[in-house]
């Protein structure tokens, strides 16, 4: 076999640590992004955010890299208006003379700056509870089975009806249902010492006395009785109320079976329908009253405003901070240098120019991606979501050349704040049907007509899904039932014979 050197041309891609860390960054919620680059600052010393307002021109003359001055600079490369103030000519303002000066603390008035430690005033209290209670917030959320052990230790209960009671609270679901049998509870507690089933019903009433009311109850017409206890007894309907609050008739109330329930009750239809109004007024979950949840909180990347009668995407700049390298310890680095100090200093300011140009290829791309949508659906901000035209990854990925699994990593987990609300940038996204005028129409915007024909429908004749094809058909949308049906269902909208009411 004759050996020979062949030299050939070709091309790759390799995935770089840089790559890695500007993928990585570009798939970031805007609060795991804040969190990353808190951890870049605690653990990089090359790398600090720039919070100075009073900056000179000389330290602006500076070696210095921003995130958000990149995004600015590309939006007036791309001929948007620059008549807006950037950032650094806020920082090139100077100084007050109240700020200037050695002298300028010590002329301070003491009096006036400090208060003196006196008693709370009663305006001081009253502003007070407009602050979030902070211990509130930080403590643990409390369970609806510590709320119930709570008021069992505030009860006198014998040792043994303690130990039912602690049995019955563990059976407690967390939406307030005892989820066992009073049998398997006996059982459980027998093997002890004997326990009557008079003693675990008495002490199970007694829970059920606990706040919130229709806890320990074994099934929904059950919790529904234990809350009308608490009614007035001259409330009307209130006798109507109790005997539609039994299974057999809870069940023809599911079915909407109202003629069956006329018969068995022997109620006229306004007698039945305040009935049914005093018990939809009741909690079916009382345990979902007790347990607290934590508030999820979304901070939108992108803020959509009207400027000169033109809808314009601009970045949130709480989301993404300025950052720059700390220019002490960059003129520490030497040149030729080999020990462990200089390297260490040397490896840490590549990370951080790595870090912030990831930062700002980020900022640079979740902005062309925003501006793309809102030009695409500025019927939408003008005329809300029945005027959302179709749009799909491939459109936006064509329009900043960019491959649609970067539009998808863009848009993932990304929020704009609009007029019209906050909104997942993936919402813009939809399908499209095609019209009978040889046009297309969004499935969004197919979503929000068939919601709004809901909401106007007659209650006692709501409309059904062939009905809502028909219409959408009369507006030259071609939609199957099966289609209405999909995207009703999508927006948790029950069907027609669930829809329907008495009045």
């Amino acid at each position: 076999m004759k050996q020979s050197l062949d030299l050939k041309l070709g091309q790759h891609l390799t995935i770089t640590p840089q790559l890695q860390q500007a993928i990585r960054l570009l798939q970031l919620s805007s609060i795991e992004l804040q969190q990353e680059i808190q951890e870049a600052l605690e653990s990089n010393p090359l790398l600090e955010e720039n919070e100075r307002e009073d900056e000179t021109p000389e330290a602006k003359n500076e070696t210095e890299l921003s995130a958000s001055d990149s995004a600015s600079d590309s939006a007036d490369a791309n001929g948007e208006d620059s008549g807006e103030s950037s950032y650094d000519e806020a920082e090139a303002l100077p100084a007050t003379d109240s700020d200037t000066g050695p002298d300028a603390d010590s002329d301070a008035d003491w009096d006036e700056t400090f208060e003196p430690m006196t008693a709370p005033t009663a305006s001081r209290s009253a502003s007070d509870d407009d602050y979030p209670d902070i211990d509130a917030r930080n403590s643990p959320p409390q369970t609806l089975r510590d709320h119930l052990l709570w008021q069992m230790q505030m009860t006198p209960f014998s040792d043994t009806d303690k130990q039912i009671a602690l049995a019955l609270i563990d059976a407690v679901s967390e939406d307030g249902y005892l989820s066992c049998k009073l049998e398997e509870i006996q059982q459980a507690l027998g093997k002890n010492h004997a326990i009557e089933m008079d003693e675990i019903e008495a002490v199970l009433h007694q829970i059920q006395n606990f706040d919130p009311l229709g806890v320990g109850a074994r099934d929904l017409a059950e919790c529904l009785r234990l809350q009308m206890k608490v009614l007035p007894p001259d409330l009307p309907d209130l006798v109507a109320a109790r005997q539609l609050a039994t299974p057999a008739n809870l069940a023809l109330l599911a079915s909407r079976d109202y003629t069956q329930l006329r018969r068995n009750l022997k109620l006229t239809a306004e007698e039945l329908q305040q009935a049914i109004q005093l018990i939809q007024g009741l909690n079916p979950r009382p345990g979902n009253s007790v347990t607290s949840s934590q508030a999820g909180y979304v901070v939108p990347d992108i803020i959509v405003r009207k400027f000169r009668g033109v809808w314009r995407a601009e970045l949130n700049p709480d989301v993404s901070p300025r950052l720059r390298i700390n220019r002490q310890y960059e003129k520490m680095i030497h040149r030729g240098d080999s020990s462990a100090d200089n390297r260490y200093l040397q490896d840490q300011l590549q990370q951080a120019r790595w870090f912030i140009k990831s930062l700002t290829s980020r900022n640079d791309t979740l902005l062309k991606v925003a501006r793309t949508i809102v030009d695409r659906q500025r019927a939408f901000f003008d005329h809300g979501a029945e005027a959302m035209k179709p749009l799909v990854l491939h459109d936006v990925a064509e329009t900043v050349s960019m491959h649609e699994s970067t539009i998808s990593r863009v848009t993932t987990n990304k929020y704009m704040l609009t007029p019209r609300g906050i909104f997942e940038l993936k919402y813009f996204f939809s399908s499209h049907v095609t019209t009978a005028d040889g046009g297309t129409c969004s499935a969004t915007a197919i979503r929000s007509i068939i919601k709004k024909l809901v909401e106007c429908e007659t209650p006692t004749k709501p409309i059904s899904d062939s009905k809502i094809a028909e219409i959408l058909a009369e507006q030259g949308i071609n939609v199957a039932r099966r289609t209405v049906a999909k995207y009703r269902e999508s927006m948790s909208i029950p069907p027609s014979n669930q829809r329907k009411s008495l009045v």
